[in-house]
């Protein structure tokens, strides 16, 4: 997760996150997740969890590193975010075809957000991390794009919840709340996996199909080109988490932990 002063970066069990302050100083600061989905086997809550694991590190990070200035901090990011649930519910609440709510839902639950970012210091270090994990992962200098970036949820996310909308509508009116908010999980679930299979199958038509919403997302509003003291946040990040997923025991043996790529 791309910070506005910073970048965190996760494992399987660990993260760390470094910010630059004020004063141009760096402050690093690392530690065991308090929730890690790797260790979730079952697929229905996979997915969720996934998304639950990034926001359990938030409070940790707030009192590990008060300086770090976290994505919804900036008025502009939380104001947009704001009008667009708003506007979300309204387009859910029309009488517009079932295609047309979901491509719009779509647009305004991440279109207004993502202008917001644009030219930020949030999109470059976005960019920052994107760079630093890629060139890792890769063994040579990657671009500002990243395969795995959340973004591309973008279009996995539309297709399930367009399905799970779709049969949610034809429960009774007296359960269509709860069907709702079932399908929601169940897309939310089936786009994490959905997703999984993309990274896989980068190379099939399909995935690329999907890919395509977020990676357009990802290059024209949410990442910029970091400059070199941005850089070196997201490597001092990067770093100290490999550090600690290779160094430290895994589940309180002592042997080493086998290495996995952040995220």
């Amino acid at each position: 997760m791309a910070l506005a002063n910073g970048v965190l970066v996760h494992g399987p069990r660990y993260w760390a996150c470094a910010v630059r302050l004020e004063d141009d100083g760096l402050e690093v600061a690392s530690g065991l997740k308090p929730l890690r989905a790797a260790e979730i086997e079952n697929h229905l809550i996979r997915g969720p969890a996934r998304m639950a694991e990034i926001f359990a590190l938030l409070p940790e990070i707030r009192r590990r590193i008060p300086a770090a200035q976290l994505p919804f901090q900036r008025p502009a990011v939380a104001a947009a975010m704001v009008g667009s649930a708003a506007a979300v519910r309204l387009v859910r609440g029309s009488r517009l075809s079932m295609a047309a709510q979901e491509v719009l839902a779509a647009a305004l639950a991440v279109g207004p957000a993502a202008v917001a970012m644009r030219g930020s210091n949030l999109a470059s270090y976005h960019g920052a991390e994107h760079i630093s994990i890629g060139s890792y992962e890769h063994g040579e200098t990657r671009a500002k794009e990243h395969e795995r970036c959340g973004s591309h949820l973008l279009g996995p996310l539309l297709l399930t919840s367009a399905v799970g909308n779709a049969l949610a509508t034809r429960a009774p009116s007296s359960l269509r709340p709860a069907a709702r908010a079932a399908a929601g999980i169940g897309a939310l679930a089936a786009s994490v996996e959905l997703f999984s299979w993309m990274v896989q199958n980068e190379k099939n038509p399909i995935a690329r199909a999907l890919a395509m919403p977020g990676h357009e997302l990802q290059h024209r509003f949410v990442t910029a080109e970091p400059t070199p003291e941005q850089l070196e946040v997201a490597n001092l990040a990067l770093e100290e988490c490999l550090r600690l997923e290779v160094e430290s025991p895994a589940n309180g043996d002592n042997g080493a932990a086998e290495e996995a790529p952040p995220t």
